[in-house]
């Protein structure tokens, strides 16, 4: 389609962690917005655009997924490790600070890079996340049923062996979130090793990620920025959570915007235009 990220231009930033593949667009106060499993960058193709207009924007493959790079060993590819390659990424673009909005796994990076980068962080949106300390500490019979692949994921070899034997079960093709975007993940998630860093994601949230969490709450470490909490009306969020933003007042006191969005878990996909007016004013109120 001829107006697929039109305006924007995709190029591979080399950081000292390895190359991130980033499509960037617009200009003014810049925004980096970050994906969520399965998908890639090109998951933001309708919501990227609109902001653009009045935004610079940074969609990037988080490290581990799409094309960006393949971390070498588990601890960097926890939370902390990629924070700080987006962190990188962001500054060789001429980002010294910037506000981030991350979905679903996504939203656990961008936290983790709000917590440890607060002076380079100026505003933060999470959508359909809380942080895995919470998600785990608070997990009953529900989170256990509904999210069971979090925990099957972390048996990284198992779980690459049976996604690789029959992809077409675990990631099929969803022609209806536009063709581009449909290529882009599939390409992805046909790769043996792009599988192996999507699950290394999820083992590095358990054997680190909780533990980097645990450690900031005890201190009282809280987030500096504000922050904003969209979640997805017709997925699990409000069943596990009731108001999903309810976790994240353990982290901040400035929780500047709560809002479900009349959607599925892949919300930028399925309800863009809400998603990019939430995003619009609240990084506009931010600047």
């Amino acid at each position: 389609m001829a107006d697929f990220f039109e305006g924007f231009t995709a190029q591979l930033v080399k950081t000292s962690h390895g190359e991130i593949r980033v499509r960037c667009g617009g200009s003014g106060f810049p925004i980096l917005l970050l994906h969520g499993h399965p998908r890639t960058h090109t998951t933001w193709f309708k919501v990227a655009p609109q902001l653009a207009r009045d935004f610079s924007v940074v969609c990037a493959d988080m490290p581990g997924f799409g094309r960006s790079y393949q971390p070498d060993t588990l601890a960097h590819s926890s939370a902390r490790a990629k924070a700080a390659a987006l962190r990188d990424c962001m500054a060789m673009l001429g980002h010294g600070r910037f506000g981030v909005a991350g979905h679903d796994r996504g939203s656990y990076r961008a936290f983790r890079l709000a917590m440890d980068f607060p002076e380079e962080v100026a505003g933060l949106v999470v959508m359909d996340g809380v942080p895995i300390y919470e998600a785990l500490s608070r997990a009953d019979w529900r989170f256990a049923k509904n999210w069971f692949h979090w925990f099957f994921f972390a048996q990284s070899e198992k779980a690459e062996a049976a996604i690789t034997a029959c992809p077409d079960l675990w990631y099929p093709a969803e022609a209806a979130v536009g063709l581009e975007n449909n290529q882009d993940y599939m390409a992805a998630t046909r790769s043996p090793d792009v599988v192996r860093g999507m699950l290394a994601d999820y083992r590095a949230g358990l054997e680190f990620d909780f533990e980097d969490d645990r450690q900031d709450r005890e201190a009282g470490r809280r987030l500096q920025c504000p922050l904003g909490v969209l979640w997805s009306l017709h997925d699990d969020m409000e069943q596990l959570y009731g108001d999903p933003s309810g976790p994240w007042a353990e982290w901040s006191d400035r929780i500047v915007m709560r809002r479900g969005i009349a959607s599925g878990h892949h919300m930028a996909e399925e309800a863009p235009h809400e998603v990019a007016q939430q995003l619009r004013l609240f990084f506009a109120g931010i600047e």
